[in-house]
C-alpha cells in the first residue's frame, strides 16, 4: 500500500501542469491571461519593499526616485512572464500602489504620477481613456463610453458653471484661475464631481447595453480616469470638501463615482482587515489609469482580479479570484495582493501570512480543498518564471492542504480497489463528494448572505443541452444540461434546463420571481462548470490503479476521465494528463521494486 500511494502522489505532483486542465504553460507567455505576469511583478515589488525600499512619490527636485527602480524591476519581471509592456506598466503601478505608494505628488514642477512613471519606464506611449477596454465578462466595452458622454456634456455646458469663452485676459490659464476661488472652488470642483458622475453612469449604461452586468468598480475607475483627462487631476479644492492637502480633485471625482456606482464608503483588505477610503482608492486608481496607456483586455482582467483582494469584491463587481466560486487558474490574482499586504503588515512574518491565507481558503470558498490546490498550482507555475516572497508564502499556505488532498484520494483509491471496486467507481464517489461539498457550502453561504434557509440539489449535469456535436455532449462545460432542485424556506423549486431554458427565459421575459432564485442554483453550478482547474479526482485514481497493475496507464486514464464527466471533467484534457501521471507511477513502482 505505501509504495502505490507514494508512487501515485509523487507522479501526480511531479509536473505542475498535470494538476489542472487549464492551459497554464501558455500563461507564462501571457497567451489568454496575464496573472502569472502580475504575480511575478508582485514578487519583484515584495523583494524591494520588504528590504526597505521607499515606494512613495514625492515632488522633490530630483530626476529620479527610489520608486523608479522598484517599478523598473516589476516591469521587467512582468515582461519576463510575457506581458505586453503596457500591461507590465499597469501591474507595476497598481501593485506598487497596494504596496504603499501614492498615486500622485506635486504641482507643477516635480509633479509625478505613478501611472505615468510606470508607462515611461516601460517605454510605451500614452493613448487615452477611450482606448482602455474593460475586463471581459463574456462581452466587454471600453472607456470610449465615458469619454463620449463627457464630451457631449462639455458641448452642452453641463460640467461647470464657468463659461470659458467669457474669461478675461490675465485670468484664463493663469494662477488667478488655478489657485483661487474660480478654479479651486468652482471650476475644478464642478468638473471633477459632475464629470465623474456622468462618465461613471455612461459606463454603467454601456455595460448594460452590451448585455453585461455592469461592474461598479470598473465603471467608477474608468469614469474617474476619463474625467481627469479634462479636470486638473491634482488641484486643490474648496475647504468645505476637506482640509488643505487632504483632498484634491481626484478624490472628489472618486467620491462622486462611488456614489453613482453604489460602492460603499469603506473597503477592507482580505486577511489583514485594513480599511481603505473608497473615494481615495477609486480616485487614485483613476489617476493611474488615465496615464497608463492602453492595456489589453487580459491585462485589465488581471487588474480587476487584483481588486478581489477587497472583502467587498462581489459587491463592487471586481472579478472572480476572491471567491466563493473557484475560477480558472488564469484568473487567480487576488492572492498576490493579499499575500503582499500580509507580509508588509506582519513585518515579513511568512508563517503568520501563510496562516492567514489558508484561513481565507478554508472559510471563503465553496470547496476549500480544491481552492487551496488551485492556488498552490498557479503559484508554483509563477515560480517557474520568477520566484519571490509572494508566491513562496502562497505555496507555504496551501502545500499542507494539497498534500492532504492527494493523500486522501490515493488512499481511498487503493483501499476501494482492494475491496473490489473499479477505478471508475472510485472517481464517481470522489466527484459525488465534490458535488455534495459544493451543494452544501453554497446553500450555507447563500443562506447566510440572504437570511433564507436554503437547500441545493443538482439532479442532472451533462453536456448536449442544445447541440448534437460529440464534443459538446461529452464535456458539459461547453453546453450544460442542468437540473437543480432548490428548497428555500421550505418551498421547493425545480429548475429543469437551468442553463438553456430557465435563465434565458427569465432574463429575456423579465420573470422576476425566477430571477430572484436563480443565484441559489447558478452559484454552485458555475463552481462545477469551472472544475477543470483541479483534476486530482482523475489523475490520482488513475495513477493508483496503474501502480497497482489493475489497469494499464492508458485504460486507467480513459476510464477515469469518462467517470468524471459528470463533474471534474467539464472540459477536455484530463485523459492525457492522467495517462502521463499513470505511466510515471508505474515507472516509480518498477524502480522501487
Amino acid at each position: 500500500m505505501e509504495k502505490e500511494i507514494l508512487a501515485a502522489a509523487m507522479a501526480a505532483t511531479y509536473k505542475i501542469e498535470n494538476l489542472t486542465n487549464d492551459r497554464i504553460e501558455a500563461l507564462t507567455k501571457s497567451h489568454g491571461m496575464t496573472n502569472i505576469s502580475a504575480m511575478c511583478a508582485a514578487n519583484a515589488i515584495a523583494v524591494e519593499v520588504l528590504k526597505g525600499a521607499n515606494v512613495k512619490l514625492t515632488d522633490e527636485d530630483s530626476p529620479s526616485l527610489s520608486v523608479d527602480d522598484v517599478l523598473r524591476k516589476a516591469i521587467e519581471a512582468a515582461k519576463e512572464a510575457g506581458a505586453d509592456p503596457t500591461n507590465a506598466a499597469l501591474f507595476a503601478a497598481v501593485i506598487s500602489y497596494f504596496a504603499g505608494s501614492n498615486a500622485q505628488a506635486g504641482v507643477p514642477a516635480g509633479n509625478r504620477k505613478l501611472g505615468a512613471l510606470a508607462r515611461m519606464i516601460a517605454g510605451v506611449t500614452r493613448t487615452g481613456v477611450a482606448s482602455i477596454p474593460t475586463p471581459k465578462h463574456n462581452n466587454k466595452i471600453s472607456g470610449f463610453a465615458a469619454v463620449a458622454a463627457l464630451y457631449n456634456a462639455l458641448a452642452e455646458g453641463k460640467l461647470t458653471r464657468i463659461v470659458g469663452k467669457n474669461l478675461p485676459l490675465g485670468v484664463a490659464g493663469g494662477p488667478l484661475y488655478g489657485h483661487t476661488t474660480l478654479g479651486e472652488d468652482i471650476g475644478f470642483t464642478d468638473i471633477a464631481i459632475n464629470g465623474s458622475k456622468i462618465a461613471t453612469q455612461a459606463m454603467i449604461d454601456a455595460y448594460s447595453g452590451a448585455g453585461v452586468s455592469p461592474s461598479p468598480v470598473m465603471s467608477a475607475i474608468i469614469g474617474v480616469a476619463a474625467t481627469l483627462e479634462i479636470a486638473h487631476p491634482d488641484s486643490f479644492v474648496g475647504e468645505e470638501h476637506g482640509g488643505f492637502f487632504a483632498v484634491n480633485s481626484a478624490y472628489l471625482a472618486g467620491k462622486a463615482a462611488c456614489e453613482v456606482a453604489g460602492i460603499p464608503e469603506k473597503l477592507h483588505m482580505r486577511g489583514t482587515n485594513e480599511e481603505y477610503d473608497s473615494a481615495r482608492v477609486i480616485g487614485d486608481l483613476g489617476v493611474i489609469m488615465k496615464d497608463i496607456g492602453a492595456p489589453t483586455v487580459v491585462g485589465m482582467m488581471s487588474f480587476g482580479e487584483m481588486l478581489c483582494a477587497f472583502q467587498e469584491a462581489i459587491q463592487i463587481g471586481a472579478g472572480f479570484s476572491g471567491g466563493p466560486i473557484m475560477p480558472p487558474l488564469g484568473h487567480m490574482t487576488a492572492d498576490a495582493i493579499v499575500a503582499l499586504r500580509g507580509l508588509i503588515t506582519s513585518n515579513n512574518d511568512a508563517a503568520k501570512t501563510a496562516s492567514m491565507i489558508l484561513s481565507l481558503k478554508d472559510t471563503e470558498w465553496l470547496d476549500p480543498e480544491v481552492a487551496a490546490v488551485g492556488a498552490n498550482t498557479i503559484a508554483r507555475k509563477a515560480e517557474q518564471v520568477r520566484r519571490g516572497p509572494v508566491t513562496k508564502v502562497i505555496i507555504e499556505a496551501t502545500e499542507p492542504a494539497r498534500t492532504a488532498a492527494i493523500f486522501r484520494r490515493a488512499k481511498k483509491t487503493y483501499e476501494d480497489i482492494k475491496s473490489g471496486k473499479s477505478v471508475e467507481d472510485v472517481v464517481r464517489e470522489l466527484d459525488k463528494q465534490r458535488m455534495e461539498t459544493v451543494e452544501t457550502n453554497s446553500a450555507a453561504m447563500l443562506g447566510m448572505m440572504t437570511g433564507h434557509e436554503v437547500s441545493v440539489k443538482i439532479t442532472k449535469l451533462t453536456g448536449g443541452a442544445r447541440r448534437t456535436h460529440p464534443f459538446a455532449c461529452s464535456y458539459y462545460g461547453f453546453d450544460s444540461d442542468v437540473d437543480v432542485v432548490l428548497t428555500i424556506d421550505g418551498n421547493e423549486f425545480e429548475l429543469k434546463g437551468l442553463a438553456h431554458d430557465v435563465i434565458p427565459d427569465a432574463v429575456l421575459n423579465g420573470k422576476q420571481e425566477i430571477l430572484n432564485i436563480i443565484p441559489f442554483a447558478a452559484v454552485p453550478v458555475a463552481e462545477l462548470q469551472l472544475s477543470g482547474h483541479t483534476i486530482i479526482n482523475v489523475t490520482v485514481p488513475a495513477a493508483v490503479a496503474a501502480a497497482m497493475k489493475v489497469e494499464t496507464p492508458s485504460e486507467a486514464a480513459k476510464k477515469c476521465e469518462e467517470a468524471a464527466k459528470g463533474c471534474t471533467a467539464a472540459i477536455p484534457g484530463a485523459k492525457a494528463k492522467a495517462n502521463d501521471v499513470a505511466e510515471l507511477a508505474v515507472k516509480m513502482m518498477d524502480r522501487m521494486s
